[in-house]
């Protein structure tokens, strides 16, 4: 059965969703709100046990996107609102939506390069700024890659699915 962290969860997802899809930014204002909501939730819910809880999901799942944000695999409004997710559904629900989130971004990520007109010749391209970027011991050409011809979507597309799937397997 749903509880009320599960409706704020959700509401906070359609925000972040609507303004990532339009902006490809997601604000800190929307993020702290969200980790606020999710803290003062818990706290007034379950009391000190309820922050910990809450806590304890901002701490991991923040801790782990910020080192894929250190490897520039995400963009830091990821790392908060995934530090936001955990503080509303705590550890255990954050690291089975971060899991199935990733996936569905490998799936999505595939998904374009196989429908792009190009994918063999990006394919390629890639192949050698990553090479080219090895053999020179410099990261600088594919950092340049990355920012100027790599493709790139919405997290937030690979979020919604995966929030949908972990509420699935929960309770079904």
């Amino acid at each position: 059965m749903l509880q009320v962290a599960d409706y704020i969860l959700f509401i906070f997802l359609i925000a972040a969703f609507i303004i990532d899809v339009r902006k490809h930014k997601i604000p800190n204002w929307l993020s702290a709100g969200g980790m606020l909501a999710g803290i003062l939730l818990h706290l007034i819910l379950d009391g000190v046990d309820g922050l910990i809880f809450s806590f304890l999901g901002l701490l991991v799942a923040g801790g782990i996107f910020m080192v894929l944000y250190i490897f520039k695999a995400i963009g830091a409004g990821d790392v908060k609102l995934f530090a936001a997710i955990g503080a509303i559904v705590g550890v255990q629900m954050v690291l089975y939506m971060m899991m199935y989130s990733i996936i569905f971004a490998g799936i999505i990520a595939i998904i374009i390069l196989l429908f792009t007109k190009t994918f063999l010749q990006k394919l390629m391209n890639a192949f050698f700024h990553i090479l080219g970027s090895i053999f020179s011991k410099d990261l600088s050409s594919l950092e340049e890659y990355k920012t100027t011809k790599a493709t790139r979507f919405p997290f937030m597309y690979a979020v919604i699915p995966a929030v949908a799937m972990t509420y699935y397997y929960t309770f079904i």
